[in-house]
C-alpha cells in the first residue's frame, strides 16, 4: 500500500508539473507568433509526414504506426515517439539498439555483445516493423536484428502499448517502426560523410538522390555505409556494411510505383555468448574490468539481411488512396561460439566450464498487403476510413554443428587469467537439423474516424486474424497451433480542449499464441494483452513542438499455467504429460511524459520520463531486470549571431534500479544481483565550416560510468561501453 501511495504521489507531482509547464508553452507560442516563421518547405515537409529530412526538427507532423490512418501525434490516442533524421544525426545513432537506448519508455536488455532484447512497460517487444510491415524475430536466435544500421531509414517511430491492430500477434509492449528513406528529389542531391572514433572505429557513408529523366517523374536514391572497428572488449572486432537502392516512378500524376532493395551485413569477430560470472565461490562479487571477455579469438557471428519491396500507390479524385505492397525478406546467421558457465574460485579462478556451439539459421518472410483509405460524408459531416488485407508467411530453420576438440584440452583453467587467444577451436561437424517452423498470418482490418463534433473525434477499428504455426525440433516435439478469427478491437476518443490541447483515451489489445494443451489435449487460446491508456497531448508552434502525458494499464488474460499431469496413452510407454489451464497473467500500470520538438529558435529537445509497476497474478514483481523508471533527455542549441555555425548539445539517460534472484548463486549469499540507478551522459558539438561542410564531435558516456548492459538468472553479467568519442565530417550537395 505504501508503494502504491508513493506512486500516486509521484504521479500527482508529475501531473502538477505538466499542468504548470503546458500553459507556459502556450504563452511562449503566442509570443513566438511575432517572430519569423520557419521556411515554408520545412513546415510542408512536417505536415506531409513523408520525411523528416531537411526539417531540422525533433518531431514530425503525422504518423501511421498506431493505426492505418495518417494522423498527427496529437490526434493519435496512444503514446508515440518519433526519432527524426535530425536527432539521429545529432546523437550519431547508427543502429536500432542506439535508438531504443534513447527513446522514452523503452529499454535494451543486452544479453551479450551482439544479442539483445527490447522491452517496454514490463514486457518484451517482439515486433519490429519496416514501413509498417511487421518482422518478428526469436530473440534467442538473433540474426542481427538489433544491430541493423540506420543509414537507409528516415526516422524511427515507436508506439507503446498493445499494437495488435497493426502488427497481429505479439506482446502488449510496443512496436518499433523503421521508415525508409524515399527517392523524392527531382535534382541531384546527397551527402557523404566519414567518421573516426575510439577503438579504431572507421565509418564512411554516402547517400545520393537524383532524377533519371528531365521531367523528374522517375527518381532514384542509393545509400551505402561501411563501418569497421575494434572494441572495449578484448579480442572483439566488428565490421558491418549496408547497401540500399530505391526507385520511384510517377506512372501518372496520381499513380506512383516504387521499388527497392537493401542488404545489411554484420561480421563480428570475438563476440561473447553468455556473459561474465557475477559471483566468486565465496559469495563475493567479481567486479571484472570492462575489457574482460569470455570469448575466444576464433568465435564469430556473421549475419545477412536482404530485403526487397515494391509498392503501388494511386490517389482518386474523391480523396481516396489505394496502396498495394509486397515485401520479401531473407535473414541469415552463421555462428561459431564459445559459452563459459560456472562460478570461479577467487584465488585459483577454477570452476568454469566450456561449451562450443555453432548454428546456422535462416528466416524467410513474404508479406503482401492491399490498403485503402479516404474521407466520406455522413450526417452532414466529413469522416475518415481505412481498411485492408494483409498476408504474411515466415519460414524459420536452424542447423547445428557438433564440436570436436579431439586431443586438445577444452579445460577453462584459471578464469582470472583467461586467455581466449590460446583456447583451441574445435573441429566442426557438418550442419545437421536443429529446429524449424512456419508461421502464417492473414488479416482483414477496418478503422473509422468519426468527426462527432469539431472538437470530438472517435476512432473505432477491428482486425480479424487467422494465425497458424507448425514446427518441430531436435528437442521439441512436433506441434501445430492454429487460431482462426482472432478479433483485435481498437477504440479511441480525442477531444480538443482548444488550439493547443487534446484529451484522449484508448483501448486495444493484442494476442500471443502459446504452445500449451489443456486436460483434453486441445491447444489453449492465445494470451490476450489488454491495454488501456488516457492522457493529454499538446501541440505548439504550428506543430514544431509536441508534448504528452499518459497513464496506462495493461492486463494479461488466458495465460497458460501448469495444472497437473495426465497419462495420455493409458499406461503406455509415454511419460505423463503436463497439462495447463488458462488463468489471469501479469499486469502493468504506470505513466509517461514526453516533450519533443523546438522549444525556441535554434533550440531542439527531446525529454521523457516513464514509470511502471509490473506484477504477476499473485502480486509478485515480474521482469525485474527491466528498469521501472526511465528518464531520457537530449537537447541541442544553435548559437545565435556570429556564432550561428556552432551547435552544442547533450543529454542524460537515467535508468532506475533493477535486480534478479540467481538460483545458482553461492549458498553464502542471498542470491540477489542488483544494479542501483545510474545515469549516462552524452555530449555533442557541430561546427558548420561552410554551408555544405560540417564537423561533429560526439562523446558517449562522458562520465565513464561503469554499469551492466544486462544481468541474467544464471549469474552472468554484460558490461556496457565505457566513454567513447567520435568525429564526423559531412559534406552535403
Amino acid at each position: 500500500m505504501e508503494a502504491r501511495a508513493q506512486r500516486g504521489l509521484e504521479l500527482n507531482r508529475l501531473a502538477a508539473l505538466v499542468a504548470l509547464a503546458m500553459p507556459l508553452l502556450a504563452q511562449a507560442q503566442t509570443a513566438d507568433q511575432n517572430a519569423a516563421v520557419m521556411p515554408q518547405v520545412e513546415v510542408n515537409a512536417q505536415k506531409l509526414g513523408e520525411t523528416t529530412e531537411g526539417t531540422g526538427s525533433y518531431t514530425t507532423g503525422r504518423g501511421r504506426s498506431a493505426t492505418p490512418l495518417s494522423m498527427s501525434l496529437r490526434d493519435t490516442p496512444q503514446s508515440v515517439s518519433v526519432v527524426t533524421q535530425q536527432r539521429i544525426e545529432d546523437q550519431n545513432l547508427v543502429s536500432v539498439t542506439d535508438v531504443v537506448n534513447n527513446v522514452t519508455g523503452v529499454s535494451v536488455n543486452q544479453y551479450e555483445t551482439h544479442r539483445a532484447g527490447f522491452t517496454a512497460r514490463g514486457f518484451d517487444i517482439t515486433n519490429l516493423q519496416i514501413d509498417g510491415i511487421p518482422t518478428t524475430w526469436e530473440q534467442a536466435w538473433s540474426s542481427g536484428e538489433v544491430l541493423g544500421g540506420l543509414a537507409l531509414y528516415d526516422r524511427v517511430e515507436v508506439v507503446r502499448g498493445a499494437t495488435g491492430l497493426m502488427t497481429g500477434a505479439g506482446n502488449p509492449s510496443a512496436a518499433i517502426n523503421l521508415i525508409r528513406k524515399r527517392a523524392t528529389s527531382r535534382q541531384l542531391t546527397g551527402a557523404v560523410e566519414a567518421g573516426v572514433g575510439r577503438w579504431n572505429e572507421r565509418r564512411v557513408m554516402g547517400d545520393v538522390s537524383t532524377a533519371l529523366n528531365q521531367a523528374g517523374t522517375i527518381r532514384a536514391r542509393v545509400v551505402g555505409e561501411y563501418e569497421k572497428s575494434d572494441s572495449w572488449v578484448d579480442l572483439m572486432k566488428s565490421k558491418s556494411q549496408t547497401g540500399y537502392a530505391t526507385i520511384e516512378a510517377d506512372l501518372t500524376p496520381r499513380t506512383t510505383l516504387s521499388a527497392g532493395f537493401s542488404r545489411q551485413e554484420t561480421d563480428p569477430k570475438g563476440p561473447m555468448w553468455g556473459g561474465l560470472p557475477f559471483w566468486y565461490t565465496d559469495g563475493s562479487h567479481t567486479n571484472w574490468d570492462r575489457s574482460k571477455t569470455s570469448a575466444a579469438d576464433w568465435t564469430r557471428w556473421h549475419t545477412e539481411y536482404d530485403n526487397f519491396f515494391a509498392r503501388l500507390e494511386h490517389s482518386f479524385d474523391n480523396g481516396w488512396q489505394l496502396r498495394a505492397s509486397f515485401t520479401q525478406g531473407d535473414r541469415k546467421a552463421d555462428s561459431y561460439l564459445l559459452y563459459l558457465s560456472g562460478v570461479p574460485d577467487r584465488l585459483t579462478g577454477l570452476g568454469m566450464f566450456s561449451f562450443a556451439g555453432s548454428y546456422a539459421t535462416q528466416t524467410k518472410q513474404d508479406d503482401a498487403g492491399l490498403h485503402a483509405s479516404g474521407p466520406f460524408q455522413l450526417f452532414g459531416r466529413k469522416h475518415e476510413a481505412a481498411f485492408g488485407y494483409m498476408h504474411s508467411k515466415q519460414k524459420f530453420s536452424s542447423d547445428s554443428r557438433a564440436a570436436d576438440f579431439g586431443s586438445s584440452s577444452s579445460d577453462v583453467g584459471n578464469f582470472n587469467n583467461w586467455n581466449g587467444a590460446a583456447f583451441p577451436e574445435p573441429a566442426w561437424g557438418a550442419p545437421t537439423f536443429y529446429e524449424s517452423s512456419v508461421t502464417k498470418q492473414e488479416a482483414l482490418y477496418g478503422v473509422v474516424r468519426f468527426s462527432i463534433t469539431d472538437p470530438l473525434k472517435v476512432i473505432a477499428g477491428v482486425r480479424l486474424t487467422n494465425y497458424e504455426k507448425i514446427g518441430h525440433g531436435l528437442w521439441t516435439p512436433a506441434y501445430a497451433i492454429k487460431h482462426d478469427g482472432e478479433v483485435t478491437p481498437y477504440a479511441g476518443v480525442v477531444y480538443d480542449l482548444n488550439d493547443n490541447y487534446s484529451l484522449y483515451a484508448s483501448y486495444t489489445d493484442i494476442f500471443q499464441p502459446q504452445n500449451f494443451k489443456d486436460i483434453n489435449g486441445n491447444n489453449l487460446d492465445p494470451v490476450v494483452g489488454k491495454s488501456s491508456e488516457a492522457g493529454i497531448k499538446g501541440e505548439f508552434f504550428g506543430g514544431r513542438l509536441n508534448a504528452s502525458l499518459a497513464v496506462f494499464k495493461i492486463k494479461q488474460d488466458k495465460l497458460g499455467q501448469e495444472a497437473g499431469l495426465i497419462d495420455r496413452d493409458g499406461g503406455g510407454p509415454l511419460a505423463p504429460e503436463t497439462y495447463y489451464r488458462a488463468a489471469k497473467g501479469a499486469k502493468s500500470d504506470g505513466f509517461e511524459f514526453e516533450l519533443s520538438g523546438e522549444l525556441a529558435r535554434g533550440w531542439n529537445a527531446s525529454a521523457g520520463y516513464s514509470q511502471f509497476d509490473a506484477e504477476d497474478a499473485a502480486g509478485a514483481d515480474i521482469n525485474s531486470v527491466y528498469p521501472r523508471k526511465l528518464f531520457r533527455v537530449f537537447t541541442t542549441w544553435q548559437l545565435p549571431g556570429a556564432l550561428s555555425g556552432l551547435t552544442v548539445g547533450g543529454g542524460v539517460n537515467r535508468e532506475g534500479r533493477t535486480y534478479t534472484l540467481d538460483p545458482a548463486a553461492p549458498a553464502s549469499t542471498n542470491g540477489m544481483i542488483e544494479q542501483e540507478s545510474f545515469s549516462v551522459v552524452n555530449l555533442m558539438a557541430r561546427y558548420d565550416i561552410t554551408k555544405q561542410l560540417s564537423a561533429q564531435l560526439n562523446i558517449n558516456n562522458a562520465t565513464d560510468k561503469k554499469h551492466f548492459g544486462m544481468f541474467a538468472a544464471y549469474g552472468a553479467i554484460t558490461y556496457a561501453a565505457p566513454r567513447s568519442a567520435s568525429l564526423t565530417l559531412k559534406y552535403r550537395f
